[in-house]
Formats: C-alpha cells, sequence, structure tokens
C-alpha cells in the first residue's frame, strides 16, 4: 500500500466508518487530520491513529455545514500536514421521514452536509490535492440507488453526491482522482440518531438485514480497506468508480 509518507484528510472522523478509516490510513504510515463535531472522541480517535503509527495527527472540531467552518479545516489542515495527499468526505446523517411528516429543514442539512460540504473541501483542498496528484474518497450510501418509502430525502441527498463524484472525476482528470464508497448497512452511531422507538429500530434493522444477502450489517472496519485502496497510489487508473461494499445489497 502506497500511503506511507501521504497526509491525508478524514471527515466524521470521531465514530463509525471516518474512525475506522483514520485508523487504517495511520497503520499505513500516513499522517492524517481528524474532522468531525466533537473533540472528545476525535481526541480519542487521535491517541489510537498515534498507537497504529501516524507520524502525525491533527484534530480538527467543525460543523461541515457552516461554511466558514470548512475553511478554516481546511487551512488548519494544509498548514499543520504541510499540504494534503487525500481526503475522505465521510461526515453523514440519516434523517428519515415519510415526506408528509418531513421537515425540509432536514433536507436541507442533508444536502449540505452530503454535496455541499464536499464539493467545498474538494475546492478548497483543490491545489493540493493537484500538485500531489491526490486522491479523493467519497462516502455515499447504496440509498443513492435503491429507492424506499421514508428515506426518499436522504436517499437524494446521496444520488447528487454520486453524481457529483462522478462528474467531478471527469472535470479534475488526470490530476485528482474522485471515487466513492457506496456501503451498505454498516454498524455505525448513525441509527442512534433516528427518531424510532426501541421496537420500530429493531424492527427497521431486521428489515435492513434481511434484504442483505450476506445476512448482516457490515463492521466499519470492513469498509475501511477499501477506502485506502482507493487512497492508494495503486489505483492510479482508477477515477469516477462508485465502489459498492454492500454485503450484496445491491447485487
Amino acid at each position: 500500500m502506497g500511503l506511507h509518507g501521504k497526509a491525508v484528510v478524514v471527515t466524521g472522523a470521531g465514530t463509525g466508518i471516518g474512525a475506522a478509516t483514520a485508523l487504517a490510513v495511520a497503520a499505513r504510515g500516513a499522517a492524517v487530520a481528524l474532522v468531525g463535531r466533537r473533540r472528545d472522541v476525535l481526541e480519542d480517535v487521535a491517541a489510537a491513529a498515534k498507537d497504529r503509527g501516524a507520524p502525525r495527527v491533527v484534530v480538527i472540531p467543525a460543523d461541515l455545514t457552516d461554511d466558514a467552518d470548512v475553511t478554516r479545516v481546511a487551512a488548519t489542515a494544509l498548514a499543520e500536514l504541510d499540504g494534503v495527499d487525500g481526503l475522505v468526505n465521510n461526515a453523514g446523517t440519516g434523517r428519515f421521514a415519510p415526506l408528509r411528516d418531513a421537515d425540509f429543514a432536514d433536507l436541507r442539512h442533508m444536502f449540505d452536509l452530503h454535496v455541499t460540504a464536499p464539493a467545498r473541501l474538494i475546492r478548497e483542498f483543490l491545489p493540493s490535492l493537484t500538485r500531489r496528484r491526490g486522491s479523493v474518497v467519497n462516502v455515499t450510501s447504496v440509498a443513492g440507488s435503491l429507492a424506499a418509502p421514508n428515506r426518499s430525502f436522504y436517499g437524494a441527498t446521496k444520488a447528487a453526491a454520486n453524481h457529483l463524484t462522478r462528474s467531478l472525476a471527469r472535470e479534475l482528470a488526470p490530476d485528482v482522482r474522485v471515487n466513492a464508497i457506496v456501503p451498505g448497512p454498516v454498524d455505525t452511531p448513525i441509527y442512534d440518531g433516528l427518531p424510532l422507538s426501541a421496537d420500530d429500530l429493531a424492527e427497521f434493522r431486521s428489515a435492513l438485514t434481511a434484504a442483505t444477502p450476506m445476512g448482516r450489517f457490515g463492521d466499519p472496519a470492513e469498509v475501511a480497506p477499501w477506502i485506502c485502496a482507493l487512497l492508494d497510489d495503486s489505483a492510479s487508473w482508477l477515477t469516477g468508480v462508485l465502489l459498492p461494499v454492500d454485503g450484496g445489497r445491491c447485487a
């Protein structure tokens, strides 16, 4: 793996796929900037990343739906890491509801987090990524291609993230590669924030498991190596790829 000596920014790095990715990047010898809303969980991941061998770890608490915070994240990471080779746009949230009850503020929030923030971060880091012939990996979702009731707003923003990935791959080639990981149901804290009772949440998870050929939720540590693979120089001819890591969910 060719990440040794590189510098990678990971958003949503405090938990789930982001934390697992940060640790995987660190274990491969890359410096890493951890971006997320909560400093306490970021500090825990930072300590673990140092134990895994990261030569440098930077913690940057931020709200990526705030334009000023996005600018600050980029400036801090570039200054602290002396440039950036890779960007993992992983930060995300899930807000599900039937259309008749849905709050359009949730749609705006998810679009800001899943589409606008990644686009802004890519633009902020573009000079460094171009100079270093770097790589962007967006973490989207099978919801971007699978229609489902009560999840139209969430799915629409993930579909937009997929389109952003493929469009920017063409626009920024050959200097910067842009790919996406498309996970199926992965056991992360995103489900804890859903407005569901314990029984409804259990039923929801059971339905997702039943619809997944592998018969279970994925683990974040099963997704992170594929993100590292797309960041790696050995993937130098891959761009515009939407790579499903979904237990067969979209098979």
